[in-house]
């Protein structure tokens, strides 16, 4: 069970270290689990619906971790990132002959990054999808070798990591950049504000009231 401070109202439900530094940037007490949820896609899911899916059995399983129950000061946050090339989902990639696949893919081309979240409170639910274009440089196959082995590539979505060595790797970006490192601020904060969630230590903490008072709400954007 993860140690929840009287403070904290948010649990985290990731082990992505990217995902906590985004929360911790703008200061949000939390606390973090990192639930086990099967990772596959459904046969005619969607990507969205596959990401959005995740997202909410992150949550779900994040609450059942946490053994929060009808805890209605805690809300849990689920979100799933994927990378679409066209139509195609580019997973983390498994060897080096798969990542080289997708760096020739996204060589020189634009491709999109969406995020899923879900805030889950014990008895209202929030969940938004953000989407950002991300455009490559060319790339040859020498600089896709030896990005390779700086060893980044391996456990990002994608294949690559924005906020790190990634980034010269990018041309040019539409939409959220927070997005593309994998928890999209400028859709989050609305999320913590209608859950009365603080950030900013504390400083922004007025929402929609109570959990009893809100209505839960989707959305997405793109960019």
């Amino acid at each position: 069970m993860p140690n929840i401070s009287a403070h904290s109202r948010l649990l985290l439900a990731s082990g992505s270290p990217r995902r906590a530094e985004l929360l911790a940037q703008i200061a949000v007490p939390f606390a973090r689990v990192t639930p086990d949820v099967p990772e596959q896609r459904r046969s005619g899911e969607t990507p969205r619906d596959y990401i959005l899916r995740l997202a909410r059995d992150k949550a779900a399983a994040g609450r059942a971790l946490a053994a929060a129950g009808d805890d209605a000061a805690l809300w849990v946050l689920g979100a799933d990132t994927l990378v679409l090339a066209g139509e195609q989902v580019l997973e983390k990639p498994a060897d080096y002959a798969e990542f080289a696949a997708m760096m020739q893919l996204l060589s020189g081309r634009e491709h999109r990054v969406l995020t899923a979240l879900c805030l889950s409170g014990a008895r209202r639910q929030f969940s938004d999808l953000v989407e950002t274009r991300v455009r490559f440089r060319p790339l040859n196959p020498r600089l896709i070798e030896a990005y390779w082995h700086t060893g980044e590539p391996a456990d990002k979505a994608g294949g690559y990591g924005i906020q790190s060595l990634g980034a010269a790797l990018v041309e040019s970006i539409s939409g959220s950049y927070s997005n593309v490192v994998g928890l999209p601020l400028e859709a989050l904060v609305p999320l913590l504000e209608q859950a009365g969630i603080p950030y900013w230590g504390g400083a922004v903490s007025e929402g929609a009231g109570s959990e009893t008072a809100m209505s839960g709400n989707s959305g997405e954007k793109s960019a």
